[in-house]
């Protein structure tokens, strides 16, 4: 069964997109934490965030270095935040 990533890149589900190319989209996320909330993903589905291809997996930070660019014109902020699917208990991870 398609995740609800897959869903959304396959355009089943709807999304505000905020950028794509052929193997990464960002979008809105449904329930912002702050106002600018954008999710990165890859086209490419895995279970596992570190499961993706080397490729994928080392060319997604640029993408994402971009796209927090183009959200950094437009909304105001004090920190842009990743998070990986790793737990971690810092402020940076929230």
């Amino acid at each position: 069964m398609a995740s609800l990533f897959t869903r959304i890149v396959l355009g089943e589900i709807p999304c505000h997109k905020v950028a794509e190319d052929e193997r990464f989209l960002a979008f809105l996320d449904i329930n912002p934490l702050r106002e600018g909330h954008t999710l990165v993903i890859p086209k490419h589905e895995v279970d596992k965030f570190f499961d993706l291809p080397a490729d994928l997996l080392s060319d997604i930070m640029p993408f994402a270095q971009q796209v927090a660019a183009k959200i950094a014109r437009v909304v105001p902020r004090d920190r842009i935040r990743e998070r990986s699917g790793l737990k971690c208990r810092t402020p940076m991870c929230i």
